[in-house]
Parts: C-alpha cells; sequence; structure tokens
C-alpha cells in the first residue's frame, strides 16, 4: 500500500507527534482506504507501524489493526507493506503491549 501525499513522505507522517489525520493509503486496486496511526514500533532494526483501518476492510473486525512494515522502494522513498510473517506481527502487537504497560505504570 502506498501513500499518495506528495508534500510528506510516509515516515515524516508517521513520526510526526502532532499528527491527528488519518492516514490514507491505497491498495492494489488504488482504492483509498483511510487508518488512524494505533503506534510505531522498532524492532530488530526495522520499524513498524500499527495502523486501524477507518474504512471498512475486507477481512479486518472493526475493533482490528494491521502491522505494516517501514520499507525503502528502489527510489529510497519509504513505504508500508503489511506484515505477512505472523509470528513478526505478534512481536509488534507485544512490544506494543508492553509499551502500554509501561505508561501505566508511570502513571501510578
Amino acid at each position: 500500500m502506498e501513500d499518495k501525499k506528495q508534500d510528506l513522505s510516509i515516515l515524516d507522517i508517521l513520526l510526526d507527534e502532532d499528527n491527528e489525520d488519518p492516514i490514507t493509503l491505497y491498495d492494489e486496486n488504488d482504492k483509498a482506504i483511510k487508518f488512524d496511526q494505533v503506534a510505531i514500533i522498532p524492532l530488530k532494526e526495522k520499524l513498524y507501524a500499527i495502523l486501524k483501518p477507518i474504512d471498512e476492510m475486507e477481512g479486518v473486525a472493526d475493533d482490528e489493526a494491521i502491522v505494516f512494515v517501514v520499507n525503502d522502494d528502489e527510489n529510497g522513498d519509504a513505504t508500508l507493506e503489511i506484515e505477512t510473517d505472523e509470528p513478526t506481527a505478534i512481536m509488534v502487537f507485544d512490544e506494543y503491549y508492553k509499551l502500554l504497560d509501561k505508561q501505566d505504570a508511570n502513571k501510578k
């Protein structure tokens, strides 16, 4: 999937802590799908994004989020691809839950 915003790279958008706008990605059929950003997780020298679809997506329940891996395309631009390796996706979610637990512990 790719982000078609011309002014900022997808990496700039993901790393912008002030950005609350939905992220619009386009599937292989050029259909726009909007996502809310849940988290950015660095893991094993890669960067992952957890995104929750705002728009209905086939095979994804309303309460589910998707793990994307940030890759570079042939031009060196950042792209997002759905992480298809289930154990890796589970590790990303586990790291996210650890961060939430740590955040909750710091609030106490």
